[in-house]
């Protein structure tokens, strides 16, 4: 049996996915492979360079100070940011330098597990995936996200948020061989969506449906003989802006320790 970790994508949501590994370790299920998307592939690629540790140092990394800094701009950098660059409001730099202090690892030949992430290409429209060479400009790559974080450049091709094209990649990691599926995802799959009501919320919702759409169909085309667990956050999400709110770290405790004790209480339903 080959068990995969999959982390989906979701910004600051993805703290949940901190809570579900606490409460897989303590259950003593490991991964095998481990594949993620955008917050995902962040959350991911802990995971595979330190399996047994990850779900400590990655308490630690979201309680701490670290993914703040990456986003610490004043209001009027940003601007001039934006202003400058008309695409984007943050530097990916001090996001890539976080996670080469925090990783201790360079390639993905040095983690411990097999892991793989995707990205957007912006010059083929489609996604790719990456499991071998540099480290971090591959995860960079996967969590650009469009207006907040410039695209990344990888060997002359441009890459955007891996979310775009594959949120929960439960197919590509029984692609790669795992029977035994662990999803780790945000909670937009537990959340009945709604009618727009705002201009802003347009463009969320069709998103929505989506990569959820892609998701019911990946889970519907399963081979026999696959076996997925879905961890279930705990609800209490507010609204689909909560992924945006980047900044907003008060609720981060909350939804980690929430998607714990759910993910517990599932697991050890689980025979």
């Amino acid at each position: 049996m080959t068990t995969a970790f999959v982390l989906g994508g979701g910004g600051l949501l993805g703290a949940h996915e901190v809570g579900m590994l606490r409460a897989l370790s303590e259950a003593g299920i490991k991964p095998d492979l481990v594949v993620g998307t955008s917050i995902g592939a962040i959350n991911g690629v802990f995971v595979a360079a330190d399996p047994r540790g990850s779900a400590r140092r990655l308490l630690e990394l979201w309680n701490g100070e670290a993914m703040r800094l990456a986003f610490s701009e004043t209001v009027f950098n940003r601007a001039v940011r934006l202003a400058r660059s008309g695409t984007h409001l943050h530097p990916i730099e001090p996001l890539g330098q976080m996670l080469r202090e925090k990783l201790q690892v360079t390639d993905f030949g040095d983690l411990k597990l097999p892991f793989q992430c995707v990205a957007a290409s912006i010059e083929r429209a489609s996604a790719v995936w990456f499991g071998s060479g540099p480290l971090v400009p591959a995860v960079l790559a996967s969590c650009a996200v469009p207006g907040l974080l410039p695209p990344v450049e990888i060997d002359g091709e441009h890459y955007f948020d891996g979310g775009l094209v594959d949120s929960i990649p439960v197919g590509h990691a029984v692609a790669l061989g795992a029977d035994d599926v662990y999803v780790l995802q945000v909670g937009r799959i537990e959340t009945p969506l709604t009618t727009p009501r705002r201009p802003w919320e347009v463009g969320l919702i069709a998103f929505e449906i989506a990569r959820r759409h892609r998701f019911h169909e990946e889970m519907s085309a399963l081979p026999a003989g696959i076996t997925v667990h879905v961890l279930p956050t705990g609800g209490g999400r507010k609204s689909d802006l909560a992924q945006f709110r980047y900044r907003d770290k008060a609720t981060v405790q909350e939804s980690i320790e929430r998607a714990y004790h759910a993910s517990a209480k599932y697991l050890a339903s689980v025979p």
